[in-house]
């Protein structure tokens, strides 16, 4: 086990350092907050550092990394930036293109972030009576007589939906019955007739704008279809393993963020005479939090390890999720104890670190879907 960075990935995190400092001050990040959004110049700046380009081909004009060093970048640009922000998350979809759409729709795609600083198309994948039971989706594209499809259904949850040009939704082929499994996923204009959205309202993470999109007979063609027909949401649980190793970074970062505020506000808070860092029950606080956070990074980066080496991670792209982020936010959660009544307003940031980071537990998967996920794998693993 070699726990040292290469020149390259030191040269990457520093990098990263002066970009947050310069642009993500406190001051700008409570206006982020406050505006729901955040400053189109942000955008442009990642992108044009790079940052946005990484895990994506050459030949489309990205630069190729290991998945380690992306979820340094990921971690490092959430501790710094101390806030849930849209960057990391905005290259999801960009993966999904380059892995499953076709030549047109990835160079489109590459073509409107170059030139935007932002990804083409949001994912829509939930629905309000399919989150985590994703057989019982009933969005269902059905195909004409004519050779187009129709498409008919309802997303929520959907990330910059309303901001951004395309959706990449999945759909039942045909039959939105709960039998069906064969799905498909499709490359949707959001200003195409027949799609519509409303905002939704969320108690944490308030510079990422949600939505749900409604599909009312919205007309396709073959050629915005991605993939193979049928493996759509197959295709989608490829990349969930990945998706939610990259969450658990973002984790990560936010919980050392609350960690080391927790930790230099305990240093200088003066109780009974002395810093609380003396009292007992803090330093247990303490303790217990670094242990949190060494535990999740390690489990992190062994996962993102084994994905590199090409090694099945179902297992413990599973149980890193379920514990890392419920571990994490339980460190945001303890400093927000630390800081007791302070914690409670808004002018230190560990309450807003807390509210955003309970989002997480849901985001890519539930903790209790992962413990089935991971019960599975571990019944398996021992089978024999």
């Amino acid at each position: 086990m070699d726990f040292n960075l290469t020149d390259e990935q030191q040269m990457l995190l520093e990098s990263v350092d002066e970009f947050c400092e310069r642009y993500f001050t406190e001051d700008v990040v409570k206006k982020m907050y406050e505006d729901h959004g955040m400053p189109q110049e942000i955008a442009e700046a990642y992108r044009d550092a790079g940052f946005g380009l990484m895990g994506i081909p050459e030949e489309y004009g990205g630069i190729p990394m290991d998945r380690v060093t992306i979820g340094l970048m990921i971690e490092r640009l959430y501790q710094k930036s101390g806030c849930m922000h849209i960057l990391y998350q905005n290259s999801l979809s960009m993966f999904d293109i380059m892995e499953f759409g076709t030549e047109a729709q990835k160079q489109e795609a590459m073509d409107h972030y170059m030139e935007t600083g932002w990804p083409i198309a949001s994912l829509s994948i939930s629905e309000p009576g399919a989150g985590s039971d994703n057989r019982s989706m009933t969005t269902v594209a059905k195909k004409q007589a004519d050779g187009t499809y129709k498409l008919s259904g309802q997303k929520t949850w959907v990330t910059m939906g309303e901001k951004l040009p395309y959706t990449i939704v999945v759909a039942k082929d045909e039959d939105p019955s709960h039998d069906n499994g064969n799905m498909s996923l499709w490359f949707v204009k959001m200003d195409t007739p027949g799609v519509s959205t409303a905002p939704l309202h969320k108690i944490g993470q308030q510079c990422i704008p949600f939505c749900e999109v409604y599909l009312d007979d919205v007309v396709l063609t073959e050629d915005q279809r991605m993939g193979e027909p049928g493996k759509g949401f197959m295709m989608l649980m490829k990349n969930f393993e990945v998706e939610r190793s990259y969450i658990v970074a973002e984790q990560v970062g936010l919980a050392q963020a609350a960690l080391e505020d927790a930790a230099k506000y305990a240093n200088q808070r003066i109780a009974f005479g002395k810093p609380i860092t003396r009292l007992q029950m803090i330093q247990e606080l303490l303790a217990d939090m670094e242990i949190k956070v060494q535990n999740t990074r390690n489990m992190l980066y062994k996962t993102l390890w084994m994905m590199d080496n090409d090694q099945p991670v179902q297992l413990e792209s599973a149980m890193l999720k379920r514990y890392g982020c419920k571990a994490c936010w339980e460190v945001a959660d303890s400093a927000l104890q630390i800081y007791a009544g302070l914690g409670y307003t808004t002018e230190v940031r560990v309450g807003r670190l807390w509210a955003d980071m309970r989002g997480n537990m849901f985001g890519g998967g539930t903790h209790e879907v992962m413990a089935y996920i991971a019960g599975r794998q571990v019944a398996k693993k021992y089978a024999e």
